[in-house]
């Protein structure tokens, strides 16, 4: 599959909340890069990421572009977030419901048929308003 069907499938999986159709793209020593915090390493990390935003936040991305690297390998992916916000984090607004449409990007590279790194960016602050 090339790498473009393979992000594409990525995210629709995402979209259809099948998160084990997530993981079956993923090199098993994915690099997960948050907007915030540290890297995290290895699908057992990823997969509990998973879970947290499920638990915390119901996302839909539309308005999805990709970008092909020169390498063949890599892609950046620009999109709308349109989100709820359902369980409240420490050191965030309480969650309500709140509903929420909010740029953000990625930056995917793939390895070998397999997603090897997630890095997502989007404004924290602006987030933060929108559901305060």
């Amino acid at each position: 599959m090339a790498t473009l069907e393979i992000i594409k499938q990525y995210y629709n999986s995402f979209n259809n909340k099948d998160y084990q159709g997530m993981l079956d793209l993923l090199d098993p020593d994915i690099r997960h890069e948050p907007n915030q915090g540290e890297p995290r390493i290895g699908k057992a990390l990823f997969t509990e990421f998973l879970q947290h935003m499920e638990d915390c936040y119901d996302e839909r991305l539309t308005d999805m572009r990709f970008y092909l690297g020169e390498n063949g390998s890599s892609i950046a992916c620009e999109f709308t977030v349109n989100g709820k916000y359902l369980k409240g984090e420490d050191d965030l607004p309480a969650a309500h419901g709140q509903s929420y449409v909010l740029p953000a990007a990625s930056f995917l590279e793939v390895k070998n048929g397999k997603i090897s790194r997630v890095a997502t960016f989007y404004n924290l602050p602006l987030w933060i308003k929108l559901v305060s």
